[in-house]
Parts: C-alpha cells; sequence; structure tokens
C-alpha cells in the first residue's frame, strides 16, 4: 500500500489527504452510511479516469450560489473544480468570453452527453416565451431545456432555481419560476439563499461514488440535509419550550440568547439543517439565529420572501423537549472547521468507545482494589 501512487496521495498544499478523508468520512456518516463508506468516497472522486463534467447555467439570480462555494474549506473551491470535477461551463467562472464560452459549453454537452452534471442557480422566467433573461440571443428557459435533455443529473443550487425564490415573489413580473416546474421531471433542489456549500458538495460526491442521488424528500430535497427542521435542531429550542422569547430586539431576553418566536422566526416552518453545519467554517453560532435574527425560512416555498419577516411562523412540532435550557447557556469558545467535518463520526463512533471504555474502568478498578489488598 506504501508504494501505492494515487491521486489521493498526492493531495498536498491547504488541504492534506488526511483533511480530505476526515471530509469524505464525515460526509458518509452526514449521508447515513457506514464511516467505512468515507474510503470508498475519497476513491471515487480522486481516482475517477476521467473528472466528472459540470455545465452550470444561472438565470435569474445574484450570483450568490456561485460565491457561496468560496466559503468552503474542504475542499477549497479551487480543489474542487481542478481536481474532483472539470467545471467546463460557468459564467462568473469562465476563463473566456463570448463566443469562445459558449462554443466551448456546446462542444462538452455534445461530447459528455448523458455523463455531464447540469447545475443551474437562478430562477427562470416563463413569461412572454421567457424573453426576460436571454444568454448569446437566446431565452433562457430554452437553453436549461436544452441542456437538461442530454444530463445525467440535474441540481438546482439556491433557492431561486429550487422554487423561484426572490424572482417569483409576488408580482412576479417575470413570471420567475423555479427548476421543477419548468423541466417537470426529476431535480435535485438545494434551497437556501444562499445554500449551505457542504449541502451541494455533498450531494455532488454521492453522485460520483455511487453513480446515484441521495434519497430526496418530495420537493427533490437531499434529506440528509432537509430532512428535519431547523426549529428541531436550534440552539434556542429549550427556550421556546420553556416559553421564554425574545420581545423585542436588545432586550433582556434578546441578549441572554431566549426563543425569536415572537421576533418571526421562521425556523418552526422551515426544514434544512444549518443549526447543525453552520456556515463559513467559523465556529459556534455561524448561522441567523446564532447571530440574534430570526431565521426567514429562505429554504421552504411559501414562506421565505412570501410570509411577512416578523409574523408569528406556524409551529410544526410543538411537543416539548425534555431538558430545559440554563437562562445564560454557554457557548464553546473555539470550534474548528476539522472539528465541525468529524463531528458526525465522532457520534457514531463514541458509542462503541463507550462501552470499551466503561470496560477498561472497571478493569481498572478491579487491578486497583487488589493491589490495595495486598498492601
Amino acid at each position: 500500500m506504501r508504494n501505492r501512487k494515487s491521486t489521493l496521495e498526492r493531495l498536498d498544499g491547504s488541504f492534506s489527504r488526511r483533511d480530505f478523508l476526515k471530509f469524505c468520512t464525515a460526509t458518509a456518516v452526514y449521508l447515513g452510511l457506514p464511516a467505512s463508506y468515507g474510503v470508498k468516497i475519497a476513491e471515487a472522486a480522486t481516482n475517477a479516469k476521467k473528472r466528472p463534467p459540470v455545465i452550470w447555467l444561472s438565470g435569474q439570480a445574484c450570483t450568490g450560489c456561485v460565491e457561496t462555494l468560496l466559503r468552503t474549506n474542504h475542499p477549497t473551491l479551487e480543489k474542487l473544480i481542478l481536481e474532483l470535477i472539470a467545471l467546463d461551463y460557468n459564467e462568473t467562472l469562465n476563463t473566456g468570453a463570448g463566443r469562445q464560452a459558449e462554443d466551448y459549453k456546446q462542444k462538452s454537452i455534445e461530447e459528455n452527453a448523458g455523463k455531464f452534471i447540469l447545475v443551474v442557480d437562478g430562477a427562470v422566467p416563463t413569461k412572454d416565451g421567457g424573453i426576460y433573461c436571454q444568454v448569446d440571443g437566446h431565452n433562457f428557459i430554452d437553453i436549461v431545456k436544452e441542456t437538461a435533455a442530454r444530463a445525467a443529473a440535474v441540481i438546482a443550487i439556491g433557492s431561486c432555481a429550487s422554487w423561484g425564490g426572490i424572482p417569483s415573489a409576488d408580482p412576479n413580473p417575470t413570471g420567475a419560476k423555479g427548476l421543477p416546474d419548468v423541466l417537470k421531471s426529476a431535480v435535485v433542489t438545494i434551497p437556501g439563499c444562499p445554500p449551505n456549500p457542504y449541502n451541494f458538495l455533498s450531494t455532488v460526491l454521492h453522485f460520483l461514488t455511487f453513480n446515484s442521488l441521495p434519497d430526496l424528500d418530495d420537493k427533490g430535497r437531499p434529506k440528509f440535509a432537509y430532512g428535519r427542521l431547523i426549529h428541531d435542531n436550534c440552539e434556542r429550542r429549550p427556550h421556546f419550550d420553556a416559553a421564554r422569547f425574545a420581545e423585542q430586539f436588545g432586550d433582556e431576553g434578546h441578549r441572554k440568547g431566549y426563543c425569536l418566536y415572537k421576533l418571526g422566526c421562521k425556523g418552526p416552518q422551515t426544514y434544512a439543517n444549518c443549526p447543525a453545519i453552520l456556515f463559513n467554517d467559523i465556529g459556534s453560532g455561524a448561522w441567523p439565529v446564532g447571530t440574534g435574527h430570526p431565521c426567514f425560512g429562505c429554504t421552504e416555498e411559501g414562506v421565505g420572501f412570501t410570509a411577512p419577516l416578523h409574523s408569528p411562523a406556524h409551529v410544526i412540532h410543538p411537543a416539548p423537549s425534555a431538558l430545559h435550557a440554563p437562562i445564560t447557556p454557554e457557548r464553546p469558545k473555539t470550534f474548528s472547521s476539522i472539528a465541525a467535518a468529524v463531528a458526525g463520526g465522532a457520534v457514531g463512533a463514541a458509542v462503541g468507545a463507550t462501552a470499551v471504555a466503561l470496560k477498561k474502568i472497571g478493569t481498572h478498578s478491579e487491578n486497583t482494589e487488589k493491589s490495595s489488598e495486598k498492601e
């Protein structure tokens, strides 16, 4: 094994082989797979004979969904697009422009028909034939339909592409819609404004490893990321159960970390993993509610950009938990990005480790007692 020379062993720079294996192991656990599948994911991602081509199209968007990938550390953006996938077309990141870029995109589509991954960010305008968004003289709606018909998988990243997002807000003058409504076919949706980049990366790694998509809910969202309400995992949930609420921004309850329900938090009706995975790899509290602002439900159609920002949410799971939060909860002072990546795997390992530890403690106690008796 030491003499084996693979792409995996040649990973260097700021992202080491060990860090990559940790990320892949955490991804396996994150996807509900055994931790041992981490090696398989790593090998599939790095030893492919040809990096899977990706065509990335942008419609009515703010570029936030592309920008969110710049915040990833495991892997970094350059590792993703230079070693794991072949990003053949992306209007924001293209080296070429104009006719050169468009010709290269078409060449990649033709050479990789049925093999490439199509990623779309931004809503698709449908009113008046879709004339409100054009690229190279072609309506975006036509570009999307033609490209999707030849793709191996279609991923809508961000709320705009997933269900319409901001462009579809009333009165929606361009008839903006999400990709599933336009294509009327299977689309993996990664909603969020912007979405957490690791939800996107984990979905792509699953496809690279198993040549299939992860389990999806009825809205096309990966269940590993959108299977639970934000409210269920929120660090302020025990305050909700204990009826401790911030009444207004800056009051005593708000400063003490009380529940933000009365300030309009939409966590009780929004499915996402924001409180579990956090953002930007900077540690504890790095998500909207953690900073003291209510969740506005950006991942949920009919909530984000639709419901009034500070109106009370519909509580889907009102049952209280068994524990109450302290009045002044303590947060960890430090929590590294690598620790965050392996936390999921550590939880699974802890179950077995606990039994071993108890056995060792028991053995140690017996030996100690015997030594005391001899003395």
